[in-house]
């Protein structure tokens, strides 16, 4: 018998449903049934994620509350946007005009108070096994969203699937989630940390040394795997697991027009890189344009090394040094900068027709307190905040969740970082249940989330 069944229906799973009549549940009932449960969404070809390490402030931001009481209601003030009936903060003019092309996740929420745990529960979807500042990166934790989207998509040929830039982030110890952890070193990013704004901006991870061409390199390379198939390296170290396909990899790189090209920032205009910005940050947006409309999967870019409170150009933990540090600094640059790169970022992708194929994400590791603290500042808060989604299939002009009052905690629609890590994996056609085994060889899902399908389109 031959069956025309509906996607994500077996054939096993048919003949199972074919003895429920006795129950009253016809089979064409039951496919009937099955047209109204949520499809798999695969909208997205390539996710550009956008990490605002240290944490910005939702209430400062994209969830102001205008009506709280003083002590919780920002220092600046609202304005309205291109999506009717959305307010957000008014040093956000140029986002305002392109609130018709995202979507607001105002109920984001975690328990993890700390950087370094909160930022990877952040990058894996994963919570760590204890809130500590001085979480360690372990091959024992959850591999990056970048990895395991390599893991379980066709890369472009010629193109690295997965590429990070411009900093390893930290607090102190480097902050876990940013490699590919016990799938192997094959699965890693490929790590920039040139500054794309500099003008001699090239890929040391990709030049040879002066004097050895990439024929010799390959000569060096096929040597090397005959002595390692002599000496029977079959069982490597977890932190060489996939050396082979990642080294293979940067060969199949270095004589690639292609790869070369894509990080070529001087192709693009002086008034486009002047749009997003001369900044580091605002030329890292530009590469990831670039890197993603060249056909990588997924692009990291980190807002900054440190989360902040050295120097103003620093991540967006501003709270605790004097009273006047945080809304000078948001005032002066994080709000500016934000301003100038997530507007441009957003309106090339979509004058490109790249953005409803592009899932951007624009999001830190927790939001700030709704009580202004001593220091007019404001300190960590995972109990809810926001998140920015775009392109991707993601709805335009849409809020999904409302905050209470005070921005505290989600009021309806609360969305854990699990079910935002599943919604990613959702738009990219990736099964959010997918299955992962770690050193010990266990079995360890992708995501331990739902997708939030209010979100798409």
């Amino acid at each position: 018998m031959n069956l025309n069944l509906p996607r994500g229906l077996h054939r096993r799973t048919a003949l199972q449903v074919g003895g429920m009549s006795l129950f009253g549940l016809t089979l064409p009932r039951w496919l009937q049934a099955a047209e109204s449960i949520p499809q798999q969404t695969t909208r997205a070809k390539s996710v550009i994620f956008l990490f605002q390490f240290g944490g910005p402030s939702h209430l400062d931001t994209f969830d102001p509350k205008p009506e709280a009481p003083d002590g919780v209601r920002s220092h600046f003030g609202t304005i309205e946007t291109s999506a009717p009936g959305v307010t957000i903060c008014d040093q956000l003019p140029k986002m305002a005009q392109v609130m018709d092309k995202l979507t607001l996740v105002r109920t984001v929420h975690h328990n993890m108070k700390n950087h370094n745990s909160a930022s990877y529960h952040a990058l894996t979807g994963h919570a760590p096994p204890v809130d500590d500042i001085r979480l360690r990166d372990s091959f024992d934790l959850m591999p990056g969203y970048g990895s395991l989207v390599h893991r379980f998509s066709t890369p472009m040929q010629g193109m690295p699937p997965y590429v990070a830039f411009p900093y390893v982030i930290r607090d102190g110890e480097v902050t876990p989630g940013q490699h590919a952890s016990f799938l192997g070193k094959g699965h890693d990013p490929l790590l920039i940390t040139a500054d794309p704004n500099q003008d001699k901006f090239r890929l040391p991870e990709l030049s040879l040394p002066a004097g050895l061409s990439a024929e010799r390199l390959a000569n060096r390379r096929e040597i090397q795997q005959i002595i390692n198939q002599q000496a029977r390296l079959q069982d490597y170290a977890a932190a060489a697991q996939g050396l082979d396909s990642y080294f293979d990899t940067a060969l199949s790189m270095l004589n690639s027009t292609q790869v070369r090209d894509a990080f070529d920032l001087s192709r693009e205009d002086v008034a486009t890189r002047e749009r997003y910005g001369r900044t580091t940050y605002g030329q890292s947006c530009l590469l990831a344009r670039r890197l993603v409309e060249s056909g990588v999967k997924f692009v990291t870019v980190y807002y900054a090394d440190s989360i902040g409170g050295r120097r103003e150009e620093d991540g967006w933990d501003t709270h605790g040094f004097d009273n006047t540090r945080m809304y000078p600094i948001l005032k002066n640059y994080h709000l500016p900068l934000l301003d100038q790169t997530l507007p441009t970022l957003l309106t090339d992708l979509d004058e490109r027709g790249l953005l409803d194929e592009t899932l951007v994400v624009w999001m830190g590791e927790f939001g700030r307190t709704p009580k202004i603290n001593a220091n007019i500042s404001r300190d960590h808060w995972p109990g809810c905040y926001t998140t920015v989604l775009a392109g991707g299939g993601v709805k335009r002009g849409h809020v999904h969740g409302v905050s209470d009052k005070n921005a505290a905690y989600p009021e309806r629609d609360g969305v854990p970082l699990e079910d935002l890590a599943a919604t990613m994996f959702e738009s990219l056609g990736i099964d959010p249940h997918s299955e992962v085994y770690d050193r010990l060889n266990r079995p360890r899902p992708i995501s331990a989330g739902k997708p939030v399908f209010d979100v798409f389109a």
